[in-house]
């Protein structure tokens, strides 16, 4: 079980730069769907990839789904050099996207973010309409079924907007 309140936290308190994006995201803006990770979009700059070796090392964080013994270090250099990391850790599974399918990067995704507060953590979330179209393009049948959700919650908000 994912704890999502503690990675959030162990990543905010060291300053790290994140997008939430996937499936917390879209429970974000009300989705029902249940997530067993934590997908975030992580901003790549020297700071803060140090900042993200230092939370990673805190949390115990190694390769999710690899052969046991296979060597990893979650330290800065090796997240410069790498771009997506499957993670579990101490606290739950963590998927960390240098860039995502049909959004980029954290620079490109910024823009079409919303400034939540979950836990009381100040975060960054992709907004909903971004959320759609990365989700459409990553293409899974999973994606395509959260896409018909995360669509009929737009149309509620919109609605009650008016």
């Amino acid at each position: 079980m994912t704890d999502f309140e503690g990675l959030l936290r162990a990543l905010a308190s060291r300053g790290v730069s994140f997008i939430i994006v996937g499936g917390a995201a879209a429970t974000a803006h009300g989705s029902a769907r249940l997530t067993q990770d934590l997908d975030l979009v992580y901003r790549r700059d020297d700071e803060n990839l140090a900042r993200l070796a230092d939370a990673l090392h805190e949390l115990g964080a190694h390769l999710r789904g690899v052969p046991p013994g296979l060597p990893f270090r979650p330290d800065a250099p090796t997240l410069r050099h790498g771009l997506n990391f499957t993670l579990a850790t101490r606290l739950g599974d963590l998927d960390l996207f240098g860039e995502i399918a049909g959004g980029g990067g954290y620079q490109d995704l910024e823009p079409h973010c919303d400034r939540i507060v979950v836990f009381g953590i100040p975060c960054l979330c992709l907004g909903i309409d971004k959320l759609i179209l990365v989700k459409m393009a990553a293409g899974r049948p999973k994606d395509l079924e959260a896409v018909a959700e995360l669509q009929i919650l737009r149309e509620e908000r919109e609605r009650h907007r008016d």
